[in-house]
């Protein structure tokens, strides 16, 4: 004979039965049995859910040794493996380094001619040659650390081809061309977007999964 508790009740107005798998309030597992894992949603750069998440290289210089190219000066000149894509940024991120360090020498010189006019002047466009010395030596290293697989290469050169965006609106502020700043960062943004099409990011992706 049922009693009135093994009667069920009637299903109350506006509730829904658990849909799927998921238990009913106050559920909970026997002792030993895993509890239902809970899903997390991907969280963006701030936390938030969704979003992009930017994850930095993790393949970053540890020392000296790492940020010298592998195989020296006869190294540069080999491109073996590289996409095509990632062949024709290289060659550009080398030229123009190359003409860069020409074209600073030369501002150098200038410069030096500049100080007998306006030694105030002349300062500012000082600063200005070394810095783009100094960044197009950089671009030839980091070029070659690029070639080699290395995402903080590829990483740093985005960040030389905006300085070189920043030299270029210094330079012509003060009408001064030096070393071709706007042709030189137009150079350096073709260089950049031919190092983050699909193609290339897939060679990184392989080339750090070999490693």
């Amino acid at each position: 004979m049922s009693t009135p508790s093994d009667v069920p009740q009637p299903q109350q107005p506006g509730s829904q039965p658990p849909a799927g798998n998921v238990p009913p309030a106050g559920y909970e597992p026997p002792q030993g049995y895993p509890a239902q894992p809970e899903y997390q949603q991907p969280r963006g750069a701030h936390g938030k859910p969704g979003g992009f998440l930017f994850q930095t290289p993790a393949d970053g210089p540890h020392n000296f040794n790492d940020v010298m190219p592998r195989g020296g000066l006869p190294g540069m000149f080999s491109v073996t493996g590289l996409p095509t894509k990632l062949k024709v940024s290289y060659w550009i991120w080398i030229i123009g380094g190359i003409l860069g360090v020409l074209g600073s020498f030369f501002g150098l010189l200038a410069t030096l001619a500049l100080f007998t006019v306006a030694p105030a002047l002349a300062t500012v466009v000082l600063l200005l040659v070394l810095v783009a010395l100094g960044l197009a030596a950089a671009q030839i290293v980091l070029a070659v650390k690029m070639k080699e697989g290395k995402e903080w290469a590829r990483l740093a050169l985005t960040m030389v081809a905006g300085v070189s965006l920043v030299l270029a609106f210094l330079g012509g502020s003060m009408g001064e061309g030096i070393g071709n700043n706007w042709l030189g960062f137009l150079i350096s943004a073709a260089a950049t977007v031919l190092m983050w099409l699909p193609n290339s990011q897939a060679w990184f992706t392989a080339v750090k999964g070999r490693a």
